[in-house]
């Protein structure tokens, strides 16, 4: 219960900070700006991850999840509800945000700005190399443990910086799917759902690919 509650504060936190930084941009005719956009989603993830990181891993994202049980790292038991404990947070803030600005049309969801395709192809790729960050820095070294937060964080703030303006850069189906089902906008949602659970496993692949035993548990075991 205490990792379930972990994860619904954390991907509540995510989801209020980042997907209010868009609404209150949208609403104070950008003063964020797209820069400040992008780190405030690296910073909240960071602060989360040293926030919640010891009690439930901070995943605070399905595809992460999804990564983890796939690679052995957690148990399959767990795997929904923690899937259920990260929407149900990100509903949560979506919610609030909802209630704050209720003028506000999308509340914060990802909408493609290009076609349906390249929107996909490019959450997949950026969820690939996310979840490959991710699998590498929680099995490393003690120190790189240490910095987990900072090498994650930095990742989704650099993927939002530059993909953010043509998908949105989710990588993430609960932080999708929240402002989504608040506002309506459920027209793309199909993209930020099936894209970074499909990167995510080719993450697996690639981890599992990798010539150094450090890189997953599942290569070290192998050998």
């Amino acid at each position: 219960m205490k990792k379930l509650v972990a994860e619904f504060i954390g991907t509540s936190s995510l989801v209020f900070a980042g997907t209010g930084a868009i609404v209150i941009n949208d609403m104070s005719s950008g003063s964020i700006t797209h820069v400040g956009l992008a780190l405030t989603f690296g910073l909240i993830v960071l602060a989360m991850i040293y926030t919640v990181g010891d009690i439930s891993g901070a995943h605070l994202n399905p595809a992460v999840n999804s990564a983890f049980w796939l690679s052995d790292r957690f148990a399959g038991q767990q795997v929904l509800p923690h899937i259920l404990a990260q929407c149900f947070g990100a509903i949560a803030a979506s919610s609030v945000l909802h209630f704050l600005f209720p003028t506000h049309a999308a509340l914060g969801a990802t909408l493609p700005a290009g076609s349906d395709m390249q929107s996909f192809v490019l959450e997949l790729i950026l969820t690939l190399i996310l979840v490959l960050v991710i699998l590498n820095v929680f099995a490393g070294a003690k120190e790189k443990g240490v910095t987990a937060g900072i090498a994650i964080g930095a990742v989704i703030g650099l993927e939002a910086m530059f993909a953010g303006p043509i998908c949105g850069a989710s990588m993430n189906p609960a932080r999708s799917l929240a402002p989504a089902l608040v506002s309506g906008h459920l027209e793309h949602l199909w993209i930020y759902l099936v894209a970074p659970v499909i990167g995510a496993g080719l993450a697996v692949f690639a981890c599992r690919g990798c010539q150094y035993s450090a890189c997953c548990p599942v290569t070290s075991k192998a050998k």
